[in-house]
């Protein structure tokens, strides 16, 4: 009961708009309720950190060690920025297992239709499992393991019969997809990582080693991967894993056969050479051997899978009278770091992005098991913090691809006016656009709920502006074949994308505050569109995107969104309509698709049909207020009951 006081409290706080109230005292109740398992004064203090700029301050914990827990396994596979709620399964019907991610071709999974759009898009699927049981305790714990690996053992299985509460079944459903379409399972079987993390101090204790290895036996005994990993995580490796989430990506590389380029402007260092395949992959893969995605956000080109020139690279690297001519045969790879420290032949690459040569650095991870210290990689190297520099060799560097300049322009020139633009907002207006993996990780002022990356943008974006909610998920990959036209174009209106990030950060906001409940998740896309619907009801069609008047139109969105009270009514409001559309069932995979989408317009009287809802008719109503009731439960998800 006391904890359902203290979140009335602290709901209260938030609907009066006293922000800062709200968070002194959410940070307060944290640490005032939170001394049943003390845990060491380091990992508290990080777990603290993680709290505060993640903005979890309400929950208990022993829940946010989950999340915190979580985050960094996870961000050992992923480098990407993620929120912990998209893994956290929550307590009762969980199995015993408190995190699971689901990672596949670099992306990190939410949503099951998400899989079919990866295996259409890509042609295969490459995935890989974490699994993760997070305990503040001084030891680590037989019973708790068997327990874990048991519900690990059963999500696995064919027909669970654990139950499983909602976020364990969705979670559930994605895998079961994977697994439907394990024809495109190219690159192996998936991989399976898990993860049992506490406080404690790992010791090798032989009965948990004992009991390890039977879990890696029957978990390999479903030959359902090709990797099984099972790992004891301490409080000495928590504090790794949160230094390393912390820090931009860094790799040390012998580079003996190389040539310094004479002192150019704006440029620290540079050089050319030839680079070892076997110290080129250390560029391009983690501790796990899986590739970075990240790494090529600012590459023109995706990877194109076995097109006819990749085929042609594969070819010879495996041929092994033809691969050691390969550095005569291939354009090479340009990387481009924040800094370089040489020290003799070895170099450490410090914040690096590989912005030419996504294809060739593929081929190279697919066929490592043909590579020898003998087959070279031809590179340039360069170091430089100069904005202007480093757009001119992208765009140089990729002419002799098939690369149109609206596409150079949009993933060269406007994510870089995106970062300038976003934190001129001051106080609490203000976000971050993320353009380089982890780029605020190690900048403890910023909160990284601010931070906002290009899947969230460009999804936010297309469901705002370019109407299609729908898209956000089954077909993003699509969505991201319209970057340089439809999306980042270069006379776009700077102010949509703040509108589109803001609006996407105070949905998330109301999600995790409880004034919009978990369930409308799948659906937040289409909240989103509706909610831009509501506040511009008079105007029919948008301001051409390059106008004076979508200036004042996107003006007149954030002086809602910059309002607390009003964003929180219209998203309230917004809820109300998709609700009724989708006639409760927010979990159907129609959501997601066109049809709902013309649904919703005709709710909203945009679109033409007898039976659409007149024009003066007022959208259902849901009650979503808290009210002090004793009968009121806290559902799985730690959040009270507001249906």
């Amino acid at each position: 009961m006391a904890y359902k006081v203290a979140y009335f409290k602290a709901t209260y706080l938030y609907r009066m708009c006293q922000r800062k109230l709200y968070d002194k005292y959410i940070y307060s109740l944290y640490n005032n309720n939170n001394n049943n398992n003390p845990m060491d004064r380091i990992t508290k203090s990080l777990l603290e950190e993680f709290v505060k700029q993640n903005d979890l301050g309400l929950l208990p914990e022993e829940t946010a060690f989950e999340h915190f827990t979580g985050y960094l396994v996870t961000s050992n596979h992923f480098t990407e920025t993620f929120s912990s709620e998209d893994i956290h399964i929550g307590a009762g019907g969980d199995g015993g297992i408190d995190t699971i991610s689901i990672i596949v071709n670099g992306c990190l999974i939410t949503d099951a239709i998400e899989i079919e759009d990866l295996a259409e898009t890509n042609g295969y699927l490459d995935v890989t499992l974490i699994f993760n049981q997070a305990e503040r305790s001084s030891s680590f714990d037989t019973s708790k393991t068997g327990q874990f690996s048991f519900g690990v053992l059963d999500f696995l299985s064919a027909t669970p019969a654990l139950s499983q509460n909602r976020h364990l079944k969705a979670k559930y459903k994605i895998v079961s997809e994977i697994f439907n379409r394990s024809s495109k399972f190219k690159k192996g079987n998936p991989q399976c990582f898990l993860y049992y993390s506490t406080t404690g101090k790992w010791v090798n204790d032989a009965n948990l080693v004992a009991r390890r290895a039977s879990v890696l036996e029957d978990i390999r005994a479903l030959t359902l991967f090709r990797k099984v990993e099972f790992e004891f995580i301490d409080a000495e490796r928590i504090q790794k894993l949160f230094r390393e989430s912390k820090n931009a990506i860094s790799t040390e590389i012998n580079f003996p056969q190389k040539t310094a380029l004479p002192e150019l402007p704006n440029i620290e260092q540079a050089y050319i050479g030839l680079l070892s395949s076997i110290e080129y992959l250390k560029l391009i893969q983690n501790n796990n051997e899986e590739v970075i995605t990240s790494l090529f956000y600012d590459n023109v080109r995706h990877w194109q899978e076995w097109n006819a020139v990749n085929k042609e690279i594969k070819e010879t690297l495996e041929d092994p009278n033809s691969k050691i001519y390969f550095p005569l045969l291939n354009n090479g790879v340009t990387i481009i770091a924040r800094r370089i420290i040489p020290t003799g032949n070895k170099f450490v690459l410090e914040d690096y992005q590989i912005v030419n040569g996504c294809q060739t650095s593929f081929v190279l991870y697919e066929s490592r098991m043909y590579l020898n210290p003998d087959v070279l990689v031809p590179v340039r190297i360069v170091a430089t913090d100069n904005t202007e520099v480093r757009n001119s060799i992208i765009k140089a560097t990729n002419r002799q691809t098939e690369v149109t300049q609206e596409q150079l322009f949009a993933l060269a020139d406007f994510p870089k006016k995106l970062e300038t633009y976003f934190p001129t907002f001051e106080g609490t207006k203000r976000l971050y656009y993320e353009r380089r993996s982890r780029q605020y990780n190690s900048d403890e002022t910023v909160e990284k709920v601010r931070v906002i990356n290009m899947t969230i943008l460009v999804r936010s974006f297309a469901s705002i502006f370019l109407e299609f909610p729908h898209r956000t998920t089954r077909n993003y990959k699509a969505l991201l074949k319209s970057i340089g036209t439809e999306i980042f174009y270069i006379d776009h209106r700077l102010e949509m994308y703040y509108v589109s990030a803001y609006a996407y950060y105070k949905l998330d906001y109301l999600f995790r505050v409880g004034a919009i409940p978990p369930a409308f998740k799948p659906a937040r896309y289409h909240l989103l569109y509706v909610f831009r619907c509501l506040l511009m009801s008079s105007q029919k069609s948008l301001p051409r995107f390059n106008s004076n008047d979508m200036l004042k139109y996107c003006e007149g969105l954030m002086n809602v969104l910059w309002d607390d009270t009003l964003v929180k009514q219209k998203f309230q409001e917004a809820a109300g309509i998709v609700y009724e559309v989708a006639e409760g069932d927010l979990d159907r995979d129609i959501i997601r698709t066109e049809p709902f989408t013309e649904q919703i317009k005709l709710a909203l009287g945009i679109g033409t049909n007898q039976n659409q809802r007149p024009s003066n008719d007022q959208p259902p109503k849901i009650d979503f207020e808290i009210t002090v009731n004793p009968s009121i439960d806290i559902d799985d998800a730690g959040q009270l009951g507001l249906f």
